[in-house]
C-alpha cells in the first residue's frame, strides 16, 4: 500500500484497475478533519491484490476528485461519459412506450396508479416548544 503522489498517475491507475477486475474492485473515500481546521482527503481503490492510495490536504483536488468519482460511477453503471441520464415525467415515459397508432384515451388509461416521487416533499410535524416552568 503505497501512496501515489501524482494525481494523473492515480486517476489512470484507478481506472485501469477497475477495468481489469470490475467485480472485485472496491473504492473507498475518507475525509479526516484535523484540529487546525485543515482536512485530509484519502482515496483508496483495491481489488484484493493491488491497492492504490492517494492523499491530499489541498482543496484544489476536489474538482479532480469529483471528476474521478463521476467517471468511476459511470463505469460501474455501464454508461458512456456522453450518455446523460434524463428524467422523464410519468406521462412522457408512458407516451414513449405506446405506439403512435394508439389513441390518447389509451395513454390516459394506462397511467400508473402509484404516486411518483419527485413532487413537493410532504410536510413534517412541527415540534411543540416545551412549556416554561414557573
Amino acid at each position: 500500500m503505497v501512496y501515489i503522489s501524482s494525481w494523473q498517475e492515480y486517476q489512470e491507475a484507478a481506472e485501469a484497475l477497475y477495468e481489469k477486475s470490475p467485480n472485485s474492485t472496491r473504492y473507498c473515500v475518507k475525509w479526516r478533519q484535523s484540529a487546525d481546521g485543515a482536512g485530509k482527503l484519502v482515496l483508496k481503490i483495491t481489488d484484493n491484490t493491488t491497492c492504490l492510495k492517494f492523499k491530499t490536504h489541498s482543496s484544489v483536488f476536489l474538482n479532480r476528485f469529483d471528476a474521478l468519482n463521476l467517471t468511476l460511477m459511470q463505469k460501474m453503471q455501464n454508461r458512456r461519459p456522453g450518455q446523460a441520464s434524463t428524467t422523464l415525467t410519468p406521462s412522457a415515459s408512458i407516451a414513449s412506450q405506446i405506439p403512435a397508432s394508439a389513441s390518447s384515451q389509451t395513454a390516459v388509461s394506462e397511467a400508473p396508479s402509484t404516486p411518483v416521487p419527485g413532487g413537493p416533499a410532504g410536510g413534517g410535524v412541527k415540534k411543540k416548544k416545551p412549556k416554561k416552568k414557573k
